[in-house]
């Protein structure tokens, strides 16, 4: 089975959009002349939801890519259910060789966690803050099983965004 194969099969599986965000903290906190902190966030559509007692959620990241790194430093982090009028966020956040994550947000209505401190996006279907519990190596990717701290349904405009076939999409 070639790479391209293997895509193509999972292609055909409908993925929910999350957009997964968490606050890089300053690199001298002790130091008030230190740059503050950055909001970091990422597209992803490996999110599911594991355990009801305790409340767990896992999401699949590229080992190496800056939010893996960041949640192997710190343990709090946030996700928002795309809806489906957010796929430019969707699209914006899973660009290439984009601009800073600090230019992304910036237009970007969001709230930031009473518990963790990450942007919580406006007008998303949910919201959750996490904590990690775990960190599982899986091939190219890390999968970092959270612990829901807060979750909140604040939207009910719209259906969900999702990913099938390369492409974003919206039920019906």
């Amino acid at each position: 089975m070639s790479n391209d194969e293997f895509r193509a099969a999972m292609s055909r599986l409908a993925d929910g959009v999350v957009l997964v965000t968490a606050r890089e903290p300053s690199l001298d906190p002790d130091d008030p002349g230190a740059p503050e902190g950055e909001d970091v966030g990422m597209t992803a559509t490996a999110f599911m939801s594991v355990s009801l007692d305790p409340p767990l959620v896992v999401v699949g990241l590229r080992t190496g890519s800056r939010m893996d790194d960041l949640l192997d430093e710190q343990p709090s982090w946030a996700v928002s259910v795309l809806s489906e009028n957010q796929r430019h966020i969707a699209g914006r956040f899973a660009m290439k060789g984009r601009i800073s994550d600090r230019l992304l947000f910036e237009d970007l209505p969001y709230t930031r966690g009473e518990a963790t401190g990450a942007p919580l996006l406006g007008g998303a279907l949910a919201t959750l803050e996490c904590r990690t519990e775990q960190r599982v190596p899986a091939g190219d990717h890390t999968l970092v099983v959270g612990r829901v701290l807060t979750a909140s349904a604040p939207s009910a405009d719209g259906g969900p965004l999702l990913y099938f076939r390369g492409r974003y999409r919206q039920l019906g």
